[in-house]
């Protein structure tokens, strides 16, 4: 499920008050997060970032606690979600920020202070609108205020849980 919007809209702070709500429901959550810019998770002077300044395509770190991958992408092109998602390990839900015009299931986050324009209208994978507006729309409108309700809302979308 992917949740779509433009920034400052409120995505992040959204997820997360989501999942807590859909791991309390027993799924397994992954999530996967487009950055329209540069980004590095990593800090220079560290190992890591030495062993990618020195050439490595790809460095993993490891700890008793987590891991992490780097990977270069250099003068390839930006993987699709397809491609990123299937490195993920085997969850019940894989839920995407950002991914405006991927072609999956959306949930268009829009506040009314932002003043954007409505992604729903010309995207026919938004299946719900997540916002503080009070104005009329077509398909399902979820209070932005109301993690819980978005979360059933994911769960009834996808008929998690019934049986």
């Amino acid at each position: 499920m992917g949740f779509a919007g433009y920034s400052g809209s409120g995505k992040t702070t959204l997820l997360e008050k989501v999942i807590p709500f859909l791991t309390a429901a027993g799924l397994r959550i992954a999530v996967i997060k487009h950055a329209h810019h540069d980004f590095d998770i990593d800090k220079p002077g560290k190992d890591t970032y030495r062993h990618r300044q020195a050439g490595a395509s790809e460095v993993l770190i490891v700890s008793a606690q987590r891991w992490a991958l780097m990977h270069e992408l250099k003068d390839e092109p930006e993987p699709s979600l397809e491609d990123l998602c299937a490195k993920f390990s085997p969850y019940d839900l894989i839920l995407a920020e950002g991914y405006k015009r991927a072609d999956i299931p959306k949930m268009e986050v829009r506040r009314v202070e932002t003043g954007s324009e409505k992604l729903y209208p010309t995207d026919p994978g938004i299946v719900a609108v997540i916002t503080d507006s009070k104005d009329a729309c077509p398909l399902p409108v979820l209070n932005i205020n109301a993690p819980n309700e978005v979360a059933a809302f994911i769960l009834s979308y996808f008929s998690i849980g019934k049986s």
